[in-house]
């Protein structure tokens, strides 16, 4: 089955949320382009670094939330 193209009042209310919520937005983006990154180009290498930020990161959430 076909998938429906949008219409444009489906496009307009996008584009009026798009605009509301930038920050939600660019969030979105940039988690979607890591992770893009992460199954499609990441070396062993890549991973290794990745992982020792994910490390720390997750250590200065946990030290913030307490």
């Amino acid at each position: 089955m076909a998938k429906q193209p949008y219409t444009e009042a489906r496009k307009r209310a996008n584009k009026k949320w798009d605009e509301a919520h930038k920050e939600r937005t660019r969030y979105i983006s940039r988690r979607s382009q890591a992770r893009g990154f992460i199954r499609n180009f990441a070396t062993a290498e890549d991973l290794q670094e990745l992982t020792k930020l994910i490390r720390k990161r997750q250590e200065f959430l946990k030290d913030k939330s307490q």
